[in-house]
């Protein structure tokens, strides 16, 4: 049975993660910044590290370990806080990465499972031309540039290592318990609110969550994942308003949709401020999973209508 060591085990991603390989027969241990999370089941194996970054002390919890998912990340910074963001999102992402890498070989584990986000490749590509593997990185915003170094610090030190890396780049997830910007936006179609996004052409890439832990547990030990590279999505591009369309069906709603075409929303969002809200609303960003389906004869195994049905059934639970 493969011990597997989950970093970020208390986020998102991190909970299913560990609920998906405890229930793959996987031994699973759950790294914790302070104290055993209530986050997570009681049952489960946690191990205390403390912050992450370059002295992060892992050996109790890389004592046994096959596999390391890292999903921790600093993926932001807090507003007003002096200094160069770039070097805080160095500090984790690039020099806390690696430091957990060198200990990783020291401790015998033979793979590292690299989350990444697709924001390496860019923030926006060419609509019908998605983005793939082999594509020339462009990270433009001091987090992906972080995570565009993580990436080619950890294929040069596999070379010097023998440590098998698998690097997965997502676009952005969601699923039961989602939060952020995709929460907000369910919050909206729920309420029924009037919106503007109902003529926005794009075609966008997302990825359901348990698409994206279905892939990260293939390649916990799948021969041919090691030392790639792999972008991940549902398979399935949508316009921002066939998104918000599905959202509403999800939800049992009629969308309030406003057809005003994205060049009349360009002009008000460069009238307030907001040309980078409006960019990711209107902006397509596709990706293409061609390698990862054929490298590891994996395909998502939930489509988008599934996924979005329950999530929209997590919402209702927790909102009632």
């Amino acid at each position: 049975m493969k011990q597997i060591l989950v970093t970020g085990a208390t986020g998102f991603i991190g909970r299913g993660l560990c609920e998906k390989l405890h229930n793959s027969h996987c031994k699973v241990r759950a790294a914790v910044r302070t104290e055993k999370s209530t986050k997570l089941p009681g049952s489960l194996d946690q191990s205390i590290v403390g912050d992450i970054g370059p002295s992060t002390n892992w050996e109790k919890a890389l004592l046994h370990v096959d596999c390391i998912v890292h999903l921790a990340a600093c993926i932001d910074v807090v507003p007003g806080v002096s200094g160069d963001p770039l070097s805080r999102f160095r500090s984790v992402n690039v020099d806390g990465t690696i430091h957990l890498a060198r200990q990783a070989v020291r401790a015998n584990v033979k793979r590292f499972i690299y989350i990444s986000s697709i924001k390496v490749n860019g923030e926006i590509s060419q609509t019908g031309v998605p983005f793939t593997p082999d594509d020339e990185p462009a990270p433009s915003t001091p987090y992906a540039v972080s995570k565009f170094e993580a990436e080619r610090a950890l294929l040069q030190f596999s070379a010097e290592s023998g440590l098998e890396i698998v690097i997965i780049r997502s676009p952005l997830v969601y699923g039961p318990g989602v939060q952020g910007n995709f929460l907000r936006l369910m919050h909206w179609m729920a309420k029924g609110m009037p919106l503007p996004l109902g003529a926005i052409r794009n075609r966008r890439s997302l990825v359901a969550l348990d698409n994206l832990l279905d892939l990260i547990v293939t390649c916990t030990d799948h021969p041919a994942a090691a030392d790639q590279t792999f972008l991940v999505s549902d398979g399935e591009d949508l316009s921002t308003t066939e998104l918000l369309q599905q959202v509403s069906l999800a939800l049992g709603r009629n969308d309030r949709l406003i057809p005003m075409p994205a060049k009349v929303l360009a002009m008000f969002a460069a009238m307030f401020g907001r040309q980078s809200t409006v960019q990711r609303l209107c902006g397509s960003l596709q990706v293409d999973i061609t390698k990862t389906k054929s490298i590891l004869d994996w395909s998502p195994p939930n489509t988008v209508g599934e996924s979005l049905r329950l999530t929209a059934q997590d919402y209702f639970d927790t909102t009632s």
